[in-house]
């Protein structure tokens, strides 16, 4: 039997030049825990596809949160903001400030 991560494993296979899928698997395996291979998906996605600005946020979230490496989520989150700025995705733009924002907040209380 098929899991769920084969079956958007054999999605991403389809459709290589389409960002969504990998997106999906990267954030199914943050959501069963596999924090790992989260980062190592995400990691493919950003080198892939650079202009699919929706992974930075998540991609931002997992290394602050799940992997706790701060550092890395702040360098993946700049990335995002230049990346919205020049697609003028002013939404993504708002919210991958805001997660920089709390991030430098929590840095200068530490």
């Amino acid at each position: 039997m098929s899991t769920r991560i084969d079956e958007i494993k054999e999605i991403v296979a389809l459709s290589p030049s389409d960002p969504f899928p990998l997106y999906g698997l990267a954030m199914e395996y943050r959501n069963s825990g596999d924090f790992t291979e989260a980062q190592a998906t995400f990691a493919r996605l950003q080198e892939r596809f650079p202009d699919y600005v929706p992974q930075y946020l998540m991609h931002g979230q997992l290394l602050a949160s799940d992997v706790k490496d701060r550092a890395a989520a702040k360098r993946v989150i700049e990335a995002g903001i230049e990346r919205a700025q020049a697609a003028r995705n002013h939404h993504a733009l708002s919210e991958l400030q805001s997660l920089l924002d709390r991030l430098d907040e929590d840095d200068d209380q530490v």
